[in-house]
C-alpha cells in the first residue's frame, strides 16, 4: 500500500474516524445474543432443575451460526420493502435482525422453563437466526465501510464492543439473576440490545459500487448455464441462484487466478494452531492444579485486556505497513506461543507463569485474529460482500474445529508438552502460505513498477 509510510502517531489515530467508532456498538449488538442462546441458558435451565440430556440438545441451536453461508447470498441481494428504501441495504437487514433477537429475548424471558420449554428452545433458535442474519450483516457492512487500510481498525473495534457484550450476557446476566430472576436478565438483556438498533439508525449506510467485472462474469455463468431470464419462471429463479451463489465463486477464481488457491489455503489454516491449542486449555491449566477461581480471574482479567490490546495493535499494524505483514506476524505469533504453553507443561506450576503465558497467547490471538479479519474483508468484492466473507469465515473455522477434535487423544496418547507442540507444529502451513503470498505480491508490485 502507499499509505504504508504513516507515522505511529497518525496509525493510532485511525481508532477517532466515526465509522470505526461505530463498530465497537456494533460489536456489541453482535456479541449480545451469543451467550444467551448457549453457556448463559444452560445456567438458567439447570438452575430450574432442567436435566443435563436435554441442556445438551439446546447446543444444537449453535447450527443456525455455522450454516448462515447457506442465507448470506439472499442477504446479499434481496431488498426488504419500504426499510431497505429508508435505511439502505445493510442499515436494513441490520434492524430487523436487532428488533427480531430483542423480540426473542423477551418471549425466552416470558416463558415458563417448566411448561414451554419447547417454546424456549424455538425462541432460542429464532434469536441464533436473527443473530446470525446480522452477523452476516454486520460483517458486510464493516467491509463496505471503511478503505483497506482501515479493517483491521474496524476488526479490533468490533472485537472489543463483542467482548463486552459477552462479559454482559455471561457476568452481567448471572449478576442480574441472582439479585432478582432469569426472566429479569433476560429483559434486561432484551433491553440491551437498543445500544445495537441506535447505532444502527445513526451510522451513514456505506456506500454499494457496482462492479462490471462481476456483471459481466454473471452473464457469463447465465450464458454458461443456457439460462435465459426472458422465459421467466423456473429460468429466472436459476438465473437468480446462478448470480447470487455460482458466480460469487467463479469471481473470486476470476480475479485472484491459481492464487486463489493458495489463500483458500491459508484461510483453511490460519485458525489451526490457535484452535487446535484452544480446545485443551482449560483442562490442562485444571490439570496443573489451578483452581476454577484462579484461572477465571487470569484468564478474564489478562484475557480480555491482552485481547483488546493485541486486536488494537493488529489494527494499529494494518494502517502502518499493510496486511500481508502483519498477517504473517501473527501466524509466528500464534504459534510460537503454543510453545510456551509446552513450557508451563513442565514447569512448576506458577500463577505468574500462567499469567504470562495467558498474557501472551491473548496478545498474540489478538493481533491475528484483527489483522485476518481484514485480510478476508480484503478479499472479498464488493458485489458479493456478505456471500464471500460468509464463506471465507466457514472455510476459517471447519478445518480447524475438525482437527480440535482430535486434542483429546493426542493429549490421551502423548501428554501436554507433546500437545503443545504439535498445536504449535500444524500452524507451520499458516506462516508457510502467508509468507508465499506476500512473496508474491512483492514480486507484483515489482512487475507494476517496471511497466
Amino acid at each position: 500500500m502507499a499509505k504504508r509510510n504513516r507515522g505511529w502517531r497518525q496509525a493510532f489515530s485511525v481508532y477517532v474516524q466515526p465509522r470505526v467508532l461505530g463498530m465497537i456498538f456494533l460489536g456489541f449488538s453482535a456479541g449480545l445474543p451469543f451467550l444467551l442462546v448457549f453457556s448463559t441458558l444452560s445456567a438458567w435451565l439447570r438452575d430450574e432443575g432442567i436435566a443435563l440430556s436435554v441442556i445438551g440438545y439446546f447446543s444444537w441451536v449453535g447450527v443456525t451460526y455455522s450454516t448462515k453461508v447457506f442465507w448470506a447470498p439472499v442477504i446479499d441481494r434481496m431488498a426488504l420493502p419500504g426499510l431497505t428504501r429508508l435505511l439502505g441495504k445493510r442499515r436494513g437487514w441490520m434492524l430487523i435482525a436487532q428488533l427480531g433477537i430483542a423480540l426473542g429475548l423477551v418471549g425466552m424471558g416470558s416463558s415458563d422453563v417448566h411448561q414451554q420449554l419447547q417454546q424456549i428452545a424455538l425462541l432460542a433458535v429464532a434469536v441464533a437466526f436473527c443473530s446470525s442474519i446480522q452477523d452476516i450483516v454486520v460483517d458486510a457492512y464493516r467491509i463496505e465501510a471503511a478503505v483497506p487500510e482501515y479493517q483491521g481498525a474496524m476488526a479490533a473495534a468490533y472485537v472489543f464492543g463483542y467482548r463486552v457484550a459477552l462479559l454482559v450476557a455471561g457476568a452481567g446476566a448471572f449478576y442480574i439473576a441472582d439479585f432478582s430472576d432469569w426472566r429479569t436478565a433476560y429483559y434486561a438483556m432484551a433491553s440491551a440490545m437498543s445500544v445495537g438498533i441506535v447505532a444502527t439508525l445513526l451510522v451513514a449506510e456505506p456506500e454499494h459500487r457496482s462492479d462490471q467485472q462481476a456483471e459481466a462474469i454473471e452473464g457469463s455463468v447465465e450464458s454458461a448455464l443456457g439460462v435465459d431470464r426472458k422465459i421467466g419462471g423456473p429460468m429466472k429463479l436459476i438465473a437468480w441462484f446462478s448470480d447470487a451463489v455460482v458466480s460469487p465463486f467463479v469471481e473470486f477464481f476470476v480475479r485472484n487466478g491459481k492464487t486463489g488457491l493458495l489463500i483458500l489455503c491459508l484461510i483453511a489454516t490460519y485458525r489451526l494452531s490457535d484452535i487446535t491449542m484452544g480446545v485443551m486449555a482449560n483442562p490442562f491449566y485444571l490439570d496443573l492444579g489451578f483452581s476454577k477461581k484462579e484461572i477465571a480471574e487470569i484468564s478474564k482479567l489478562f484475557g480480555f485486556v491482552m485481547t483488546i490490546l493485541g486486536a488494537s495493535l493488529g489494527g494499529v499494524l494494518v494502517v502502518r505497513f499493510g496486511i500481508m505483514r502483519p498477517l504473517l506476524l501473527g501466524a509466528v505469533m500464534v504459534a510460537s506461543t503454543n510453545l510456551l504453553f509446552a513450557l508451563l507443561a513442565v514447569s512448576e506450576p506458577s500463577l505468574m507463569l500462567l499469567a504470562g503465558v495467558i498474557s501472551a497467547d491473548n496478545l498474540s490471538g489478538g493481533i491475528a485474529s484483527a489483522v485476518f479479519i481484514a485480510y478476508l474483508s480484503s478479499m472479498t468484492n464488493s458485489t458479493y460482500t456478505a456471500t464471500q466473507y460468509a464463506l471465507f469465515s466457514s472455510l476459517m473455522t471447519l478445518p480447524a474445529k475438525l482437527l480440535g477434535g482430535l486434542s483429546g487423544r493426542v493429549v490421551e496418547q502423548y501428554g501436554y508438552e507433546s500437545f503443545f507442540i504439535y498445536a504449535a507444529v500444524v500452524g507451520l502451513p499458516a506462516i508457510i502460505l502467508a509468507a508465499t503470498l506476500l512473496a508474491l505480491q512483492r514480486v507484483a508490485r515489482t512487475d507494476s513498477h517496471n511497466r
